[in-house]
């Protein structure tokens, strides 16, 4: 065959064979999507007044006031519904004073609306008996509870702030100053007129405790895990103990002879200023009270505090 001819027919196979073979489908390779899981805040965890292990902490021998235990004792912390020992505190010096007695009903004015969850829910012009509030007030946590309480110890929130802020001077509390009775933030929802968050220390808050605990008559509040009153509508109200080393397993004191040894006193929270408590135990007819403000979380909290109740009755029951 002619080189040329022989040229030609090798084109014309060649362009055929192109056109015949089948075409390969790219494939666009793209990276999966990952749909990011965005965690829900759970507020600082380490600020100027909310801190891991805690801010601050102390224990002492009710007894003797004798320490066993500090640490930053006196930094400064928000005490949130700490806060509430010293409501508890003035109420039952009124009652004993006879300015008033514990079956006497407390009316709600406009005030108890400064308050949100916990919290019984009672409404201007509704009422509760002082007992039922106090009750309220250091089981549930109940704010309103609070308000009321000082709007009738006082006659307004604002007298009896003063009130608390004069008792806390006498008491030797000197780094202490409260701006409310129930420990909420300054302009939560835009309904509280307070300036400023309630601040104070774990030595100034044990000189409370130790006064509070002169009142035996307070734990047959901080006592019960449980606990019924009747709200503002007559009806019954339920509620559990907030202090979980009281009421769970997982955090019990058992005493050697096996009778409980926690019988108080009160925690709180706020996001800003973390998880705080005042914990208080007998064992052998003695006394110890701990105070931890400032946690970074409530089991934090809880372990510390419990931890340093233990360390502290062996300590004087040694």
């Amino acid at each position: 065959m002619p080189r040329v001819l022989l040229s030609a027919v090798c084109i014309v196979w060649a362009l055929f064979a192109c056109q015949a073979a089948p075409k390969k489908t790219v494939v666009s390779k793209r990276a999966p999507v990952v749909r990011k899981q965005v965690a829900k805040s759970a507020g600082p965890v380490q600020t100027a007044h909310r801190r891991s292990p805690y801010v601050g902490a102390i224990s002492v021998n009710a007894e003797t006031g004798e320490v066993i235990f500090e640490e930053n004792a006196d930094a400064e912390a928000y005490p949130a519904s700490v806060t509430k020992l010293m409501t508890a505190l003035l109420v039952l010096e009124d009652v004993k004073a006879g300015k008033y007695g514990l079956a006497d009903r407390v009316t709600a004015t406009p005030e108890a609306y400064y308050s949100e969850s916990s919290w019984v829910g009672i409404k201007a012009g509704q009422s509760m008996t002082v007992d039922d509030l106090l009750m309220a007030l250091l089981v549930m946590s109940a704010n309103d509870a609070a308000i009321m309480l000082g709007v009738k110890s006082a006659g307004s929130l604002d007298a009896f702030v003063a009130r608390m802020n004069a008792r806390a001077r006498k008491l030797g509390m000197t780094k202490t100053c409260y701006y409310n009775p129930n420990g909420l933030p300054p302009n939560s929802r835009k309904r509280y007129p307070w300036k400023s968050f309630n601040r104070t220390t774990a030595r100034d808050q044990l000189k409370l405790a130790l006064q509070v605990v002169k009142y035996p008559e307070i734990f047959r509040y901080t006592a019960s895990k449980t606990a019924t009153v009747t709200d503002g509508n007559g009806k019954p109200l339920k509620m559990m103990n907030h202090n979980r080393i009281l009421r769970m397993d997982k955090f019990h004191i058992v005493n050697p002879d096996g009778t409980e040894a926690v019988d108080g006193l009160k925690t709180g929270y706020i996001s800003a200023g973390g998880s705080s408590i005042v914990l208080t135990g007998k064992r052998g007819g003695k006394r110890a009270i701990v105070v931890v403000l400032g946690s970074a979380s409530s089991d934090i909290r809880e372990r510390h505090a419990s931890h340093l109740l233990t360390d502290a009755l062996g300590a004087i029951c040694w």
